[in-house]
């Protein structure tokens, strides 16, 4: 699918900042002319439903036997209808919203939103999850500190959004739908890339830093089933033997932003996924805030992921190789700080391999009620076998040079993923504030194996379609 939309023939402005101006035949309305408010009791035997900030309203997520979570009182419950828009008064500003799925129940901090006829659902749905409109949530909400602002009925309804024309606002709802179904399945290929990226990478770090580079060499049993036989003259080790400390930070009240020059950001969690340090993943400190200076993370630092929203993620390992901001460590972070620092880049290969992560799921799955949290008491006693510090430095360097084109593709990979999410919240932006026009786009057929699987990969074409347009985006 290639992108070459226009903007719309005439423009006005319509008196409001956020909005500036807009096609010429579009209006503006009140909330409360576009939207009833539902306020219904449902029948118990209705599903629950929740909202999610990545997939909208969805019916409650499961348990681990495969049913549906139950809650014990329902009584303050409410109907939502299929085609109704929900949203999480608390989290609106952070764009907790979506089309409800089917009939079922929702929580009493939810506003259930019935669309007047002339109201495409979709269309909204889009609109208020931009950025701009979130922030205009972030004004009308109520409350004592920013993080428990709620946006009430009587305010949502005082809230201006773009009025298009009904058939307009429909063509714009199925564009949408299109484009972004289509940027996902090419944000999975990534994915996917990635993932087979990583299985290679894993079985080249296995075989060197538990057998080394000698083909020949004499083994002996490690004492251990899951790690088998090593190199003679190796020895096993706990980790806490090779450290000096173990550092932790804080995790301050800080800004959805990234830090500017001379300021400062705390790191989010997410800055050592798969192995790979990422400075932007950070957010700006208040100026008023204090902290120690020790917390300051430096090239050549060793990062280890102690918590994440997935346990998948929980101990991933990186060495801090490229700093462009000043940052500290958040409590969801532990730096390792070695007492010899040519075994660094040995440690850190044996801490993305097979044989740490097994520790790492069984230190995990073992924390009663911690489950997404490494305990450091865990993260000292894991076993490292470990050769000479010169034979370290030596497979360290081989590895370097074995994963250079593995660990530059992945990269890459990881760029355009980045590139296109941040090109569809740009056209998603453009389309529903009237920036640019997609009527008369004509949509091509999703591929048969595209519409019957979620996991389908985009043709050659259409891989290229739409990075270049990202790229172009990224440049501007």
């Amino acid at each position: 699918m290639t992108l070459r939309l226009k903007r719309y023939p005439a423009y006005r402005d319509c008196g409001i900042p956020w909005l500036g101006l807009i096609p010429e035949h579009w209006e503006v309305r009140g909330n409360g002319r576009l939207f009833d408010r539902r306020q219904q009791p449902g029948s118990p035997q209705l599903p629950l439903l929740e909202v999610s900030l990545k997939t909208g309203v969805r019916v409650r997520m499961m348990d681990g036997s495969g049913r549906k979570q139950a809650m014990a009182d329902r009584a303050g419950y409410q109907r939502a209808n299929a085609g109704d828009i929900a949203y999480n008064m608390m989290r609106m500003w952070q764009g907790a919203l979506g089309i409800v799925p089917e009939d079922g129940l929702v929580s009493p901090a939810y506003v259930v939103a019935l669309p007047r006829p002339e109201v495409d659902a979709g269309f909204y749905a889009y609109l208020f999850r931009t950025g701009a409109y979130m922030d205009e949530v972030d004004n009308y909400s109520r409350g004592i500190v920013k993080d428990r602002n709620r946006l009430y009925w009587v305010d949502f309804k005082r809230m201006p959004s773009v009025f298009p024309p009904t058939g307009e606002q429909q063509q714009i709802s199925a564009f949408l739908g299109y484009f972004d179904r289509r940027i996902n399945c090419l944000i999975r290929s990534k994915r996917r890339l990635i993932g087979l990226l990583e299985d290679q990478k894993q079985v080249i770090i296995h075989r060197a830093v538990t057998r080394g580079l000698d083909a020949n060499v004499s083994l002996k049993p490690s004492g251990f089933n899951w790690l088998g036989d090593v190199p003679e003259h190796w020895q096993i080790r706990r980790l806490k033997t090779l450290l000096q400390r173990i550092d932790q930070g804080v995790s301050p009240q800080a800004e959805g932003t990234l830090a500017g020059q001379q300021e400062w950001g705390v790191l989010k969690a997410g800055c050592v996924n798969h192995g790979v340090f990422r400075d932007t993943e950070h957010k700006r400190l208040p100026d008023e805030f204090y902290f120690d200076q020790s917390l300051a993370v430096a090239r050549g630092d060793v990062l280890v992921s102690r918590a994440s929203g997935s346990p998948k993620l929980v101990g991933s390992v990186a060495k801090i190789d490229r700093l462009r901001y000043q940052l500290i460590l958040s409590d969801k972070t532990f730096r390792l700080v070695f007492k010899d620092r040519r075994l660094i880049d040995f440690a850190v290969a044996t801490m993305q391999s097979p044989i740490f992560r097994l520790q790492i799921e069984q230190a995990i799955s073992g924390a009663e009620g911690l489950a997404n949290n490494l305990p450091i008491s865990s993260l000292r006693a894991f076993r490292l076998p470990v050769p000479p510090v010169e034979e370290a430095e030596q497979i360290a360097a081989h590895l370097t040079n074995e994963m250079n084109s593995a660990t530059r593709a992945g990269a890459h990979a990881e760029r355009e993923i980045c590139l296109l999410q941040e090109y569809r919240t740009r056209v998603v932006a453009d389309v529903v504030t009237g920036q640019l026009d997609v009527r008369g786009v004509s949509l091509p057929p999703l591929p048969e194996s595209d519409a019957a699987d979620p996991e389908a990969e985009l043709d050659d074409a259409d891989d290229a379609d739409l990075l270049e347009a990202a790229e172009a985006l990224d440049e501007e």
